[in-house]
């Protein structure tokens, strides 16, 4: 039997930015969704929406993907607080609350935080500060440090997660990338022989996915800057212009 491959898809930063496919993206995906040889899952750390929003944006850029087919932090993070049975206080936007729905929130024992700028406001950071002080526990949903808008770069969670640790002695317990856990939590549908991660962040997609025992794609859209590559490894490196370059190489499967 021909060997089965997991390829893993970043969102944001490496198939669009926004409401903006990266030119030539939608038909490179579809190639690689034609090919039996590949199992096809979207990997994101994407918390500023949820699963259903975030959807749709897809759908409407131009992107054929089931729902099914995405696995998001945002579902991590809710799989973590019912396992624990933990009642959280919900740093997140409006967007993204659908994903936490039927949680019980009262009287809050942990601090949930994912990226919502409009809850890093002062009152807001200053309860969830008042809140670890009395015991609470500090999730992150990830501790990305920036992302790419269509006006630029902007700060992510993790700088903000950095300042609630800070201030309180506090270590946040991280559910998104690059953690080795969400990786395998992602690839557990997948009947695969061995997997790849298509990524434009270098720490969080290409060290975490390396870091998990599989092959990485750097692509140089979305958050990439000028020499991220060089945090990888040379025997490891795989860096390319963009998504279309990362699918041409892995049908000719000249990966490092």
């Amino acid at each position: 039997m021909a060997r089965k491959i997991a390829v893993l898809i970043d969102l944001s930063g490496t198939l669009h930015v926004e409401y903006q496919a990266i030119a030539g993206a939608v038909e490179a995906l579809q190639r690689l969704q034609a090919n039996p040889k590949y199992a096809v899952k979207f990997v994101t750390n994407t918390t500023k929406e949820s699963i259903n929003v975030l959807h749709t944006r897809l759908t409407q850029i131009g992107f054929i993907i089931k729902k099914d087919d995405i696995f998001t932090s945002l579902l991590a993070a809710r799989r973590k607080i019912e396992a624990d049975k933990l009642r959280p206080m919900l740093m997140l936007e409006p967007e993204a609350m659908e994903d936490f729905e039927g949680l019980d929130t009262s009287n809050p024992n942990t601090v949930v935080v994912g990226l919502a700028p409009s809850q890093f406001h002062f009152e807001n950071m200053n309860s969830a500060f008042r809140l670890l002080l009395e015991g609470a526990g500090l999730i992150a949903i990830h501790k990305g440090r920036f992302y790419k808008r269509k006006d630029g770069l902007a700060l992510g969670p993790g700088p903000f997660v950095r300042a609630l640790e800070y201030a309180t002695d506090k270590q946040a317990f991280v559910v998104g990338k690059p953690e080795k856990a969400f990786f395998e939590s992602a690839m557990e549908s997948l009947d695969v022989s061995e997997a790849v991660m298509i990524g434009d962040d270098v720490r969080d997609d290409v060290l975490g996915a390396i870091n998990a025992g599989f092959k990485a794609i750097l692509v140089k859209t979305g958050k990439y800057r000028i020499d991220d590559e060089n945090v990888v490894s040379e025997d490891k490196r795989n860096v390319v212009e963009s998504f279309v370059e990362a699918v041409d190489l892995i049908e000719n499967w000249k990966l490092q």
